[in-house]
């Protein structure tokens, strides 16, 4: 198996070089992550697409009170889908569930049309989901989706062990299916114990990769070459 992809957070454009040069392999870029991470601005978009070259990957949401959208908010989401491919983006990312809390898959259909090229990837969302298994079947059979960045429906990655295990395992029985990312609470200490368990071709990391565990510093370098490590290992 190939070493797996690690995508880190990044907010700025000095964020995104220290990532890449620790090791990176993709970032998804955000801001306001006290609000759990909304589309940054155009111009952010175009200083961190020019300051790296690794593929950068966009938050499209444009707030955090819930994941469903009036057809308005649905509207900005596409348009920002737009500014994103504009501003050098290579993917986009984004969810959206119906009010009985299962994947909206009608706009998810428009989402990926407006995508028309780039990378998508369907955020956590679906772990707000009435069923995150059950809307990863979902996904598979809408195709499209690139990747799903997911916790198993629970507070971390190690938590929502099994519902990742069995969203794998749904992966492996459909050809369109999308790759299942672990994301939520995922560090050097834990990592190498949900890899054992999933051997997913994607981790998504956060707060671990900085300074501190937190999004006021800046990334620690020897912590991200530690993770990518033991995704060698």
């Amino acid at each position: 198996m190939a070493t797996p992809l690690l995508e880190v957070i990044a907010l700025l454009p000095e964020d995104a070089k220290q990532a890449e040069a620790a090791g990176a392999d993709r970032l998804e870029l955000v801001t306001a992550m006290g609000e759990g991470g909304l589309t940054p601005a155009r111009g952010v978009i175009e200083a961190v697409t020019r300051s790296v070259s690794i593929p950068v990957n966009v938050m499209v949401r444009p707030h955090s009170r819930s994941f469903q959208y009036s057809e308005e908010e649905k509207a900005i989401i596409l348009a920002d889908i737009e500014h994103a491919r504009a501003a050098g983006a290579a993917g986009i990312v984004f969810g959206a569930l119906d009010s009985e809390g299962n994947v909206d898959v009608p706009f998810a259909e428009d989402v990926i049309q407006a995508a028309n090229g780039l990378k998508v990837t369907f955020h956590r969302a679906i772990d707000a989901a009435r069923d995150p298994v059950i809307s990863f079947q979902t996904l598979c059979k809408l195709g499209g989706i690139d990747s799903v960045l997911t916790s198993g429906g629970a507070k971390s990655a190690l938590l929502g062990k099994e519902n990742l295990q069995a969203m794998v395992a749904s992966a492996a029985n459909s050809q369109d299916a999308p790759v299942v990312m672990p994301g939520a609470g995922i560090d050097k200490n834990n990592l190498s114990e949900l890899h054992q368990a999933l051997r997913t071709s994607e981790y998504h990391i956060g707060s671990a990769a900085r300074k501190n565990s937190s999004f006021t510093e800046a990334i620690d370098d020897e912590t991200v070459q530690k993770i990518k490590a033991i995704l060698k290992g």
